[in-house]
């Protein structure tokens, strides 16, 4: 009976050890797509984050990106620990598997609590930072932002062109006598803000806000739906250790 146990045993180990090496291999994968996430949020769609002010939308990716890099590591680390059988690293792994958890769920968090908030945000925000802010020296970011805001969205000003006259470039006259600035044309030329007729601007197009406001909404939920994701995906990971390692401090003893 006793070898029975033994041996018992000793397969539930070896069955533990693939399902938790098939686990890291997925979780490792995982992590790359997490790390790919944050990166394309920060290096790919991030043109906006200037306009933006709270730095919440910014801080999700830099979670995503941390969390990303750490799960690549923890997934190596898990590989190590199950094939040679080392509970030391096992607690080790458990460890980071818990801190990844908390990161990407505040992530998740963050998101959501930002996307509820980013309507008000843009609302109170974007006008005065487009009146005060562009082609105005030291926000070179701000003016870049607006300008490709503008052209790629097809609109003209926060709520409409008319938010231009109160703008400080604008009322200043180092416009050139624009009304509007150039990315609000249709088909940009030098100059062609001097002009606020509807076959020349995008002006009956709408606001800026409605459309930035659905741009990054539709980011955050990929931010959080990926670290809640992956987060839920995490238990398993937990869940499996803790067997894992209670079955070789079985044997051990």
């Amino acid at each position: 009976m006793g070898e029975f146990n033994e041996k018992k045993t000793t397969c539930g180990t070896v069955c533990l050890k693939y399902l938790l090496f098939t686990y890291n291999c997925c979780f490792w994968l995982a992590g790359l797509a997490v790390m790919a996430v944050g990166i394309w949020t920060l290096a790919l769609k991030s043109d906006y984050i200037s306009l933006l002010a709270s730095g919440t939308y910014l801080a999700t990716a830099y979670i995503l990106v941390v969390a990303g890099a750490v799960v690549m590591v923890t997934g190596v680390l898990g590989c190590c620990a199950t094939f040679k059988e080392r509970r030391n690293l096992l607690r080790l792994y458990f460890i980071l598997l818990l801190i990844i958890f908390l990161l990407e769920i505040i992530a998740g968090v963050l998101a959501y609590v930002y996307y509820q908030q980013l309507n008000t945000e843009l609302k109170e925000n974007l006008k005065d930072t487009m009146a005060k802010r562009y082609h105005q020296p030291g926000h070179e970011a701000v003016t870049s932002a607006v300008d490709q805001l503008q052209q790629e969205f097809h609109c003209c000003g926060s709520n409409n062109s008319q938010d231009w006259r109160d703008s400080e470039w604008i009322r200043s006259g180092e416009a050139g006598g624009r009304v509007v600035p150039d990315s609000c044309c249709k088909t940009v030329v030098a100059g062609c803000g001097q002009r606020d007729h509807a076959s020349n601007i995008y002006k009956v197009e709408g606001g800026c806000i409605t459309k930035l406001e659905t741009f990054i909404q539709e980011h955050l939920r990929v931010i959080g739906a990926v670290g809640t994701g992956i987060a839920c995906v995490q238990v398993f990971g937990m869940i499996f250790t803790c067997c894992l390692y209670r079955s070789l401090k079985l044997e051990h003893y």
